[in-house]
């Protein structure tokens, strides 16, 4: 395996100057904070051909080791992607700096003014694998909210985050906000990584993003407090009153937009009226797109080239050009699917009636649902957030795409004149 990084301190040194740097990152100015992010999106555009090379050396090894295409397409780099994740940080630079926000305040009747503040988390704790993007969205939504982060990214990308943390650091040297503010563990030792799950003392929160064998792993052996992200097992339901058109258009982007990430559709559950009676359109719009599908004994008969799904086709996250073709002859067969086999990720219907997508609306547990619009929306910069840190699929302090409110906690500030009690 080429590498070009070196790990030079421990993780628990790493995790005391985060800790140290918080800090002073938590009472700066909204405005130096938004300085700071904005020299860090122009250093990594006029740097991104540093990014590149070590992210050659990164896409060399994951052939060597014959990595997956959808591994390999999270894992590239380019300059168009680049860029991209610099522009978001610029606009999470615009975005509304949470911090200091008064949530609510009140006066006791004894003269007692109470304020709930929105303040810092401390410290984050960031775990991914092959999303050399999520480096820099994650530092730039985590100083904006007044944190100091660790990075612990996979082996895979390995050389591309040491280069984008690199490029970080020196921007961040020429601003008020110290530069240990980001720190990046470089260990390939699984022994680091658990020393981050257990480091109580200096980290707030664990974050997890990537696959559910990681999230898993994270969330059964961490004793720090984890800010838990799903797999996205999505589904599509499209209702026997669905428009054809819309419903081929959203099906086919949510699927073929870009299969390897979390909130493509890996299911289409559709009514068997429906796929009876549009069965040719919707089997050109699968061959056209290069779609497999998976499917079950109703899909089979009706649609051509079909493979007979199993039960592990249920609950698959492909991450590829393969989709699960589930048929039901109702709305409630179709909400018990989404039941057994969903991650509470993002689930669609399409239908023209508006009281079947409401009941849809109100019986689907999950933390992003659509009427006749893509899954692919489930995301902090379309959703307007800028960049986001992860997709919550827990129900506790957040849910959805996690950006700058989802990083902080609350404080109560009581001011007085001498009240006793």
């Amino acid at each position: 395996m080429k590498t070009a990084v070196v790990q030079t301190s421990t993780v628990e040194e790493q995790a005391i100057k985060a800790k140290k740097a918080a800090k002073t990152l938590g009472i700066l100015s909204t405005e130096e904070k938004n300085q700071a992010l904005l020299m860090v999106a122009d250093a990594l555009e006029a740097e991104f051909e540093a990014i590149i090379d070590a992210n050659k050396i990164d896409l060399e090894n994951g052939e060597e080791k014959g990595f997956e295409p959808a591994f390999m397409d999270r894992l590239a780099l380019n300059k168009e992607r680049i860029y991209s994740f610099a522009e978001g940080l610029r606009e999470v630079a615009e975005l509304p700096d949470p911090i200091g926000d008064v949530l609510s305040a009140w006066t006791l009747e004894n003269g007692l003014k109470v304020e709930e503040v929105r303040v810092p988390l401390g410290v984050i704790g960031m775990i991914y694998e092959a999303r050399p993007n999520v480096t820099a969205d994650a530092a730039g939504l985590a100083l904006k909210s007044g944190n100091a982060i660790v990075l612990k990214g996979g082996s895979s990308a390995l050389n591309s985050n040491h280069a984008i943390v690199k490029i970080i650091h020196n921007a961040l040297e020429k601003t008020a906000i110290p530069k240990d503010s980001v720190q990046f563990i470089a260990s390939i030792d699984r022994e680091a990584t658990q020393q981050l799950f257990t480091m109580k003392e200096h980290i707030d929160v664990l974050i997890p993003r990537g696959g559910a064998s990681l999230i898993n792993a994270v969330v059964q052996n961490a004793t720090v407090p984890v800010l838990e992200t799903g797999v996205g097992n999505c589904h599509i339901y499209i209702d026997h009153e669905a428009n054809v058109e819309k419903a081929i258009n959203v099906l086919i982007n949510a699927k073929t937009d870009r299969p390897a990430v979390c909130n493509a559709a890996e299911t289409l559950i559709v009514h068997e009226a429906w796929l009876n009676e549009n069965k040719e359109t919707l089997a050109v719009a699968f061959k056209k797109n290069g779609i497999t599908i998976h499917g079950d004994e109703t899909a089979a008969a009706l649609l051509p080239d079909v493979q007979p799904a199993t039960e592990s086709d249920w609950a698959n996250e492909y991450l590829s050009l393969d989709i699960a073709v589930k048929t039901v002859s109702n709305l409630e067969e179709a909400i018990n699917h989404i039941d057994q086999y969903g991650t509470k990720h993002s689930e669609a219907i399409i239908t023209e009636n508006s009281a079947t997508a409401k009941k849809f609306m109100q019986l689907v547990d999950a933390a992003a649902l659509y009427h006749n619009a893509s899954t692919r929306f489930t995301d902090g910069g379309a959703l307007g957030f800028g960049a986001e840190i992860g997709i919550s699929t827990q129900k506790l302090h957040a849910r959805g795409p996690m950006g700058l409110p989802a990083l902080t906690t609350r404080k109560y500030i009581m001011s007085g004149d001498g009240q006793v009690r």
